[in-house]
């Protein structure tokens, strides 16, 4: 085995396997595979997915006396073409088969017809299921043949997917360079898979099956929250592929959701696995806990909604008893927004009324059959004033869960709620942890925490981004100290309507006027406008005023500033060099496209109210009554991308697009944590939220947290959010870090920073060759670069960036050189959005030379290697990167178009595994490759010398190759049996002859008859199969649906 192979087979591959046999599963390899009931997966061609013969066996163990038609019946229900459906609800649409069984009709004794169900597995018994694992596992697409590294199968079906890597290679490189292929051109594997995991050993990703880079997470724990978390193939390994493990994370924690842009497949992350376990446990042990089963503190944004969902359903599915769940929220937002959560995830009938109105509606509601009533605390009240609360429901299961709702559920609410249902149980889900003096009562009335996942996990794992703050604080006003308490006890309750706004004026009148002075607005105008076109990542933003008229009066004041600066900037455009305009052309653009609005609640007398301040609410009203604007600021690719706000959207709103909150509203405890929080969620290319405080509520960041309880519940658990100036250190820190490293590699930044014209491409090149030296250092260069990069964009528009913009853009450019000229360039981080961001924010700096600088294409047909290295002037390593390149191009396409040359590229990813092993130097990692471009050469130029063209010498390769010895007249008889092959097999390829049985069968039929008459005798039977069965399965991948085939364009087809 060679050093290559050793880095990824022997370190990574096999482990696995070993570690998946311990954990009790059969390990198969599947490189070299028979087909057929007797072969080594017990499957008839290599495009199905699904282990035929292993599910048929599993059938008839699983469902004894069900007839074998009813069997055959359903297994053809499950692997019948979904290819013409969107890939979810196929994959949807086979979970639920999956889960539930399928119904199908058979004879009883006295000849009538029943409904049986036919289960594809047991989920409640481990060892009444079959545990294949498959190394190598060849599947064959409509036009593609791909080889996935393991595929883990349970009776025959494929639910998860393996792509290893070598330990010094990226994770990445496993999602964006095979499997986002793999869900292109081999789409049915998909329609089985129940998730995916991306490892090299040492970093491990664990996501669903259509999950976007950005949604894949660690798997650190295995049992318990208390473990401390190792990222490792291994764990990942033990928490989610031990047999029982897997069949729970399937069956119990996956969902499938309606969402504006499609429908949307969901796993549970390591945190909500353990955490509904948790809260599991605690209602089995609901006895001794007297009804309490805790408060589920997981970080806002880490998918707490999801957790309830899992927790509800896994007790509805696995819990013996009637259970009905009432789902209290204190807002009615937060309501229908937890309704539709639900709705959406199917698990609510549509149509159904389990929303309760009124006490008594709800005393109604827990009367009758539901599983799930949603009801607002208030509904928690006596009929009359001065009764006491009547009992809506004795019955013991009755599971009550509250969401977000802190204050009013520890006070008379939460003692009626209690009386009111003396035998339910009852937990708190939150995304903010208890506040200081809370606890006691909290534990009143939930019990203990049952489940943690704080601040800095959340971070960490990537379930959120992190937060920063800056203080924007106008020097006219007063600094927080000032403020009173008490406003900000009045502020943070809910929502004011005109009248209550009046009285906080009236009470206040020092701070509010203070905070809602024309001469403070405005200058926060000018800056908000600034800030907001300048950032470094363009995401949506929320102006969070202190009142309603304040949220309308800013609109009016950010539109009249935003019209002058758009001016100011065309009026620079005008008159600036050609490398300045980009910059200037993008934010003009920017502004052009932008719509904002106001989104305040209702109240009654507000067009008066509003005018007698000088105020026009009704056109914001029609908007807000016409315009579906939660959707259109919820959807990424809308123009709708600045909203004010003052207490709506606060609260259960997700919009992970939104990056930046603008606070001016005196705010602290559960409010504040999820006003900043709705800057948190994930999104591409987004690196962190800020929050932009004009107020001054995180003046002293300790004071705003030291609500929070605590011991490891509190701020041990991590701060939610840091100073925006901690980055203008750690980019300091990351330009130093890279500085250093090129110091040690030969490259002299300082030197290219000064540079420009010839004498910068020199250098640029130079630096790319030195830093090409082995694929360690390319790769740790490209991670500074990408971190100094993300520190960058977070700290924009800071002066403290801008400094910086000239290193970074030297830094960008020999990253971008480096990633161009890999195999596999991992682009994740530095090709994102920061080629438009640098164009933005350095477009000035004249260095930048577009394709001046850029290597000439290579046609490796015409290829002097003598020349090319004098070409590339002593940069041998990049010449050997181009040549790689090119090489692997050419061998993608002979090997698609024959598959019998695997071994010549076998051979070529042998040697460049060699090479980054240090087996090779760079002189005769050239010689080799000049011998395998040779070889190519020589292979492309066969056909013509057979007398063949390239599809029949594939049929007479695969038939000799690499057996039988052949005499002169059998082979003269073999290419005849080749060429009449095609021509017959041609007559049977109709239209979508892949996508029915009966034209599969016509098609294979053929190629058994038309090689039975023609070959000799030599081919004996056994051998004979196998040919057919190679010949078969290169028709099936070469030749398409739609009547064309591989072999209809010299230009490859292969990503």
């Amino acid at each position: 085995m060679t050093p290559g192979r050793l880095s990824e087979d022997a370190l990574v591959e096999q482990p696995a396997l070993a570690l998946l046999s311990e954990l009790g599963w059969e390990v198969l390899d599947g490189f070299t595979e028979d087909l057929g009931p007797a072969g080594t997966l017990g499957r008839d061609a290599q495009s199905e997915p699904v282990l035929r013969h292993w599910l048929d066996d599993a059938l008839r163990s699983l469902n004894p006396g069900v007839p074998e038609s009813a069997l055959d019946e359903a297994a053809e229900r499950l692997t019948q073409d979904r290819s013409a459906m969107d890939r979810v609800r196929a994959n949807r649409e086979v979970y639920g088969l999956l889960r539930e069984g399928v119904k199908v009709e058979v004879a009883v004794d006295n000849s009538e017809r029943q409904m049986v169900t036919v289960r594809f597995v047991d989920w409640d018994r481990t060892s009444a299921n079959s545990w294949l694992a498959v190394s190598q596992f060849w599947i064959s697409g409509d036009m593609y043949k791909r080889r996935a590294d393991v595929v883990l199968f349970v009776n025959g079906i494929p639910l998860v997917l393996m792509e290893l890597k070598a330990p010094n290679e990226s994770v990445h490189d496993g999602f964006d360079g095979n499997l986002r292929d793999y869900r292109d051109t081999v789409p049915h594997l998909f329609w089985f898979n129940a998730f995916v995991m991306l490892s090299n050993g040492a970093d491990t990703l664990v996501g669903s099956t259509f999950a976007d880079w950005r949604h894949f997470a660690e798997w650190k724990k295995i049992d318990t929250e208390s473990e401390q978390g190792i990222v490792s193939l291994e764990t990942a390994l033990r928490g989610t592929c031990k047999p029982y493990r897997l069949l729970d994370l399937v069956e119990n924690f996956t969902a499938f959701m309606e969402r504006p842009g499609g429908l949307v497949k969901a796993l549970a992350k390591n945190h909500q696995f353990l955490g509904v376990h948790n809260s599991l446990e605690a209602l089995r042990e609901v006895g001794q806990r007297e009804g309490r089963l805790g408060v589920f503190w997981h970080t806002q944004g880490s998918g707490k909604s999801l957790s309830m969902l899992w927790f509800t359903q896994k007790v509805l599915r696995k819990e013996p008893g009637n259970w009905t769940f009432v789902m209290v929220t204190d807002r009615a937002e937060l309501d229908d927004q937890l309704y539709g959560d639900f709705a959406d995830c199917g698990v609510i009938t549509a149509g159904q009324k389990v929303h309760a109105e009124s006490s008594a509606h709800l005393r109604e509601l827990l009367g009758q059959d539901h599983r799930y009533v949603f009801t607002l605390i208030h509904k928690f009240i006596p009929p009359e004033r001065g009764q006491q609360m009547p009992v809506l429901s004795e019955r013991d299961n009755i599971v009550v869960i509250t969401d977000e709702a802190h204050r009013s559920q520890y006070d008379t609410l939460a003692a009626n709620m209690r009386q009111a249902l003396p035998n339910a149980s009852f937990i708190g889900f939150t995304g903010t942890p208890l506040i200081a003096g809370e606890e006691e009562e909290t534990r009143r009335v939930f019990g203990d925490y049952v489940s943690i996942y704080n601040f800095s996990d959340s971070i960490a794992d990537g379930a959120t981004v992190a937060l920063f703050y800056e203080n924007r604080i106008p020097e006219l006003q007063l600094m927080n100290d000032d403020f009173d308490e008490e406003l900000e006890d009045l502020l943070e309750a809910a929502a004011l309507d005109n009248a209550e706004d009046k009285a906080v004026a009236r009470q206040f009148s020092r701070q509010y006027q203070l905070i809602t002075r024309p001469q403070r607005l405005e200058e926060i105008a000018v800056d908000l406008v600034r800030h907001f076109v300048n950032r470094g990542f363009r995401g949506k933003a929320m102006y969070v005023a202190i009142d309603k008229a304040t949220a309308v009066r800013m609109y009016d004041l950010v539109q009249t500033e935003w019209a002058r600066y758009q001016a100011e900037l065309e009026a620079e455009l005008a008159d600036a060099p050609p490398l300045g305009r980009p910059h200037l052309e993008s934010l003009i653009d920017f502004m052009a496209t932008t719509d904002m609005a106001v989104v305040v609640s209702q109240a009654q007398n507000e067009v008066a109210d509003m005018a007698e301040a000088g105020l026009n609410i009704t056109k914001h009203r029609k908007r807000m009554v016409e315009n579906n604007l939660d959707a259109k600021f919820k959807d990424p690719d809308d123009p709708f991308r600045l909203v004010f706000v003052c207490a709506m959207w606060l609260t259960g709103f997700d919009s992970p697009s939104t990056s930046t909150v603008y606070l001016d509203k005196p705010m602290r405890n559960h409010t504040l944590m999820q006003t900043i929080a709705r800057a948190n969620r994930v999104f591409p290319d987004k690196d962190n939220g800020l929050i932009v405080d004009y107020v001054g509520v995180f003046r002293n960041l300790e004071r705003a947290l030291a609500i929070y309880g605590a011991g490891d519940i509190g701020l041990e658990g991590g701060s939610p959010i840091r100073p925006k100036t901690d980055l203008i250190a750690e980019l300091q820190t990351a330009l130093e870090e890279i500085a250093n490293f090129c110091d040690n590699h030969d490259v002299d930044l300082t030197k290219l920073e000064a540079a420009a014209g010839f004498e910068f491409i020199a250098l640029q090149q130079a630096a790319v060759e030195a830093l090409l030296v082995d694929n360690q250092t390319s790769r740790t260069y490209v991670a500074l670069a990408r971190r100094a990069r993300k520190t960058f964009k977070a700290l924009l528009p800071d002066p403290e960036a801008m400094a910086a913009a000239h290193q970074i853009a030297i830094i960008r450019t020999i990253a971008a050189k480096i990633e161009s000229s890999t195999e596999a360039p991992d682009i994740s981080g530095v090709m994102d959005s920061v080629s438009e961001l640098l164009n933005r924010s350095v477009a000035t700096n004249e260095y930048i030379i577009g394709t001046a600088g850029a290597d000439p294409l290579i046609d490796l047909n015409q290829l002097n290697f003598d020349q090319l290295i004098e070409r590339f002037q002593g940069r041998k390593r990049t010449a050997a990167k181009a040549i790689q390149r090119d090489i692997e191009a050419r061998l993608n396409d002979a090997v698609r178009k024959n598959p019998t040359r695997g071994d010549l590229a076998e051979r070529f990813r042998q040697l460049i595994d060699e090479y980054n092993a240090g087996t090779h130097n760079l002189e005769e990692l050239l010689r080799r490759l000049k011998a395998i471009n040779d070889e190519i050469t020589e292979e492309e130029q066969r056909a013509v010398r057979e007398g063949m063209s390239e599809e029949e010498l594939a049929v007479y390769d695969l038939l000799t190759k690499p057996e039988p010895d052949l005499t002169r007249v059998e082979t003269i008889q073999v290419k005849n049996a080749a060429k009449k092959l095609l021509e017959r097999v041609t007559d049977e390829l109709v239209l979508d002859w892949k996508r029915k049985q009966q034209t599969r069968s016509a098609v294979k039929v053929a190629v058994r008859d038309v090689l039975d008459s023609e070959l000799p005798d030599v081919y004996e039977r056994e051998l004979f199969n196998r040919k057919v069965n190679a010949i078969y399965e290169h028709i099936y991948t070469s030749y398409h649906n739609d009547s064309t085939s591989i072999y209809d364009t010299s230009q490859p087809l292969i990503r």
